[in-house]
């Protein structure tokens, strides 16, 4: 029985290089791919110069409590709202495209990571979620917003990172090219 356990450990181990990162990726388009493409569609303006002027409700989930202080007059933000809030649309459109497909994956899921953590501290600071939506760690709840949700997709990404795109992928395909 234990021989029989270790070779199929063994079997496991040698699938595991490919399975896992195709798996994740995989699993990031059907859990999180079209959750940032809607919400980079609620963020996009009208018309076809909409990515370079982003809609109203995008400074009001990015800043939300900038918007307050200016009394909702969007004409008294800056340079540096209106790129912070272009490059998160950006982002939200680009780096989960560029995961789905294999292509700079290590990069994008790094950038991914780095949007998820941005995005749950203006969750924290700039929305006030806080109790049950923020949740806790080694409790028996696992659907709070913050510390469960998205702790798992941070893993999920953080997978990607250190494994890589896997074999279907076009990181792989450069990959080949290059060699």
């Amino acid at each position: 029985m234990i021989a029989l356990y270790d070779r199929l450990a063994a079997g496991l181990g040698r699938l595991a290089p490919a399975a896992l990162p195709t798996l994740a990726r995989l699993v990031f388009a059907g859990v999180l791919l079209v959750y940032f493409w809607n919400s980079a569609r609620t963020k996009v303006g009208d018309g076809i110069t909409g990515l370079f002027r982003p809609s109203d409700g995008a400074y009001i989930q990015i800043f939300p409590k900038a918007v307050e202080a200016v009394g909702y007059d969007f004409a008294q933000l800056g340079f540096f709202h209106w790129a912070v809030v272009t490059v998160g649309t950006w982002a939200e459109i680009i780096l989960p495209l560029l995961v789905l497909v294999g292509l700079f994956t290590r990069l994008a899921s790094l950038g991914m990571i780095g949007f998820v953590l941005v995005q749950s501290a203006t969750d924290i600071i700039g929305h006030g979620v806080g109790g049950d939506d923020l949740g806790r760690w080694f409790d028996s709840a696992s659907g709070a917003l913050i510390l469960d949700q998205r702790a798992l997709w941070v893993f999920l990404l953080a997978s990607l990172v250190l494994m890589g795109a896997g074999p279907l992928s076009l990181d792989r395909l450069l990959a080949r090219k290059r060699a």
